[in-house]
């Protein structure tokens, strides 16, 4: 697996629920989770593809800036994630430099975009 240079920390009023619904509806896989005491989250580290986010439980409002994550079938993971209760924000459309994507909220209100075009450090080729 790589080792992203940036990573998200997200934090979750519930992050027993959060992990279920980012694994349910987005894909995530568990790579690490540290429960406390009380059986709250302390720390997670979930994956998708050679990414990860990072998070745990917190009484901080809800929301957050939003996360980018690529995947490779934008409409059959929109249809998952929707089926699942991600909250729509706009469904999937095709972008003037040629990606797919969608975006939405999980139940805490932290803003995902998914989609087709991969980032890079090097400059994109419709640039």
């Amino acid at each position: 697996m790589a080792t992203p240079s940036i990573v998200p920390y997200l934090s979750y009023k519930n992050g027993a629920a959060a992990i279920d619904f980012l694994v349910a509806a987005f894909g995530f896989a568990v790579n690490i989770r540290a429960d406390a005491e009380d059986g709250s989250v302390e720390h997670a580290e979930l994956v998708y593809g050679d990414g990860v986010v990072l998070m745990g439980t917190a009484d901080l409002p809800t929301g957050s800036p939003g996360i980018y994550v690529v995947v490779d079938d934008v409409d059959a993971h929109y249809t998952n994630a929707i089926k699942q209760g991600a909250h729509l924000v706009y469904p999937p459309e095709d972008t003037e430099w040629g990606t797919r994507r969608y975006r939405c909220k999980d139940p805490e209100g932290h803003e995902w975009t998914f989609g087709s075009y991969a980032p890079s450090t090097d400059p994109p080729s419709w640039g």
